[in-house]
């Protein structure tokens, strides 16, 4: 019985390729020097964690073997001509054997206060949380070939009208929901600019932020004055399940708000949408070639509507995760530019759900990081705040390198 090789044979055969062929033939596209440099970057990470809980090894001397061993695959992977990723690998090889040089002088009892897993899982998926949100919006958005700046007004009005909707409401579903259409409006704003008026998208989206600014800040100091939101403000409630067993990883996963698992449901959901329907594909078509869509009989202009529109939605989740779900409070610009992280996030991961997750993922775990830094040195505390957005940007420019947004990214679409 004959065997299908590869997706190429398949289709020369006259057959469809299968999904084992496929991933099959994207596997083989993988050089085997990126999988060496690869290998070297793992290598470097090992290096540093064999020195942290719960391992605590107290001698350097088998991390710096890792690390030399990583930087030779390393090397390898360079002379074959993969310089990104293994540079890349040189310099996760150093710094794990700078971190674990690190560790293995610091304390145990300190490294056993900073460096508990279940934790950091935990509170790294909260802080990634709003990001992943913003970040879906601007995936949406941004696959339809509109730009959306406006990420972080979006966000800032979902979490202005979600704490204010949940208190008029005294639960905290009427939050989430008025929360959501707002955002929604402020997406639907979006469009009518960018794609009706066919003004500068920069332009428009920058607007956005500064109009949510302005009409956040006046409505909660009408609404609230110098009092501020209620101490008793409906809260959206954890999901308890009964995981804590597992190790590693069960008992930071076994109580995590609602809205963090909304939002890996999300991701699954989009990347779905995008690549596994025709629905998903009819809208990557507009991001792509608008002309030959409205050729087809698809409308750019609708598709770009439902986009935009559902890009503030996605946002303004992000937002009222913040504020009633999060901080369960509201103060003013309280997004504090995670907006602009998440659109940050969408380039990181290439326009796919998945990769922008990745992004969140890594921004959130060096934010809970940061957190508890300080225990080795007080005196770095603000220092240390800086770590989440220093790693984020070397693994952009390091790992991730040069991004193609969808051709029609930005463009304004117009009838002839």
């Amino acid at each position: 019985m004959s065997t299908t090789r590869d997706a190429p044979a398949a289709t020369a055969a006259g057959m469809p390729p299968t999904r084992g062929s496929r991933l099959r033939a994207r596997l083989a596209r993988v050089s085997r020097a990126a999988w060496l440099g690869w290998a070297g970057v793992a290598l470097g990470v090992l290096a540093f964690y064999i020195t942290l809980p719960p391992l605590l090894l107290r001698t350097i001397v088998p991390s710096l073997v890792l690390a030399a061993a990583g930087i030779g695959l390393a090397v390898v992977a360079l002379r074959a001509g993969e310089k990104r990723v293994g540079w890349g690998a040189v310099v996760a090889c150093v710094a794990g054997a700078f971190g674990a040089y690190g560790a293995v002088r610091s304390g145990e009892a300190n490294l056993e206060r900073v460096v508990v897993w279940s934790a950091l899982l935990a509170a790294a998926l909260r802080y990634a949380t709003p990001l992943t949100f913003a970040a879906l919006g601007g995936v949406t958005s941004e696959r339809s070939g509109v730009v959306n700046i406006g990420l972080e007004g979006m966000m800032l009005t979902g979490a202005f009208f979600g704490a204010w909707g949940a208190d008029i409401t005294s639960s905290w579903v009427g939050g989430v929901v008025i929360g959501l259409a707002a955002g929604a409006v402020m997406g639907l704003l979006h469009a009518v600019f960018s794609v009706t008026l066919r003004a500068d998208q920069i332009v428009s989206g920058t607007a956005i932020n500064f109009l949510a600014l302005g009409i956040t800040g006046f409505l909660f100091v009408k609404a609230y004055g110098t009092e501020g939101t209620p101490d008793d403000l409906p809260e959206i409630p954890n999901v308890e399940l009964p995981i804590g067993w597992i190790p590693f990883i069960g008992e930071g996963l076994e109580q995590l708000n609602l809205l963090v698992w909304v939002s890996l449901i999300c991701v699954a959901a989009l990347s779905l949408f995008l690549f596994r329907t025709p629905r998903g594909l009819r809208l990557r078509s507009v991001g792509e070639h608008p002309l030959a869509a409205d050729t087809a009989g698809i409308s750019p202009i609708r598709l770009r509507y439902y986009a935009v529109t559902a890009s503030g939605a996605f946002a303004a989740l992000g937002g009222v995760f913040l504020s009633i779900g999060f901080v369960h409070s509201f103060s003013q610009n309280m997004t504090a530019g995670q907006g602009f992280i998440g659109l940050a996030a969408v380039i990181f991961g290439k326009w796919k759900p998945g990769g922008a997750l990745a992004a969140a993922l890594l921004f959130g775990f060096s934010s809970a990081l940061a957190q508890r830094l300080p225990v080795f040195s007080p005196t770095g505390a603000v220092l240390f705040q800086a770590l989440p957005y220093v790693l984020t940007l070397i693994a952009l420019a390091g790992l991730v390198g040069r991004s193609r947004p969808p051709a029609a990214d930005g463009i304004p679409y117009e009838r002839h």
